[in-house]
């Protein structure tokens, strides 16, 4: 019995390894069906007006996340020159993330469907006075984010890429 369970694990987890083999490129479709499903999770919260303390510990962790994707992968703070180059004259080093787009995708695809998951059973249907949340997670994503953009300053760099370079016709 013990060995047919862990077969279908191993067979379960194989369909799932090459379903997210053959999502990896297409970056646009995931982020379309990861929205879609934060629509139906956004829709279930208000109609059942309820789930707040899902929707809020939800969005923390997104925060987390989009705070990793925004982090270099090495701090500069913490373990000294991070590659990234301090003058305009230093080679150009790729943005390297601390939280590469496809984890990213990845790690906030199966939060919003655990979410989701939870608004199905009543015991997670906290009563709570959600104002409260609504203020403190915007205070909490104000001084994060406020710090984020801080530590990009200070070390100069942008965790996007703005498109190719364009110089002047010379």
């Amino acid at each position: 019995a013990i060995q047919s369970v862990l077969a279908a694990r191993a067979a379960l987890m194989s369909h799932y390894q090459r379903a997210l083999d053959m999502a990896t490129p297409h970056i646009m479709p995931r982020w379309v069906v990861w929205l879609a499903l934060l629509l139906l999770f956004a829709v279930r919260v208000w109609v059942l007006r309820g789930f707040y303390i899902v929707a809020y510990a939800f969005g923390i962790y997104m925060l987390n996340l989009f705070i990793g994707f925004l982090s270099p992968a090495i701090d500069p703070e913490l373990e000294g020159p991070s590659g990234l180059p301090d003058k305009a004259s230093d080679e150009f080093k790729p943005f390297v993330r601390r939280l590469p787009e496809f984890k990213f995708w990845h790690a906030s695809f199966k939060a919003v469907v655990i979410a989701l998951a939870c608004t199905l059973s009543s015991i997670f249907n906290v009563p709570v006075f959600w104002p409260i949340l609504v203020v403190y997670f915007f205070s909490l994503s104000f001084v994060m984010l406020r710090k984020q953009i801080a530590h990009m300053r200070k070390h100069k760099y942008l965790p996007f890429s703005l498109g190719k370079p364009k110089y002047a016709k010379g």
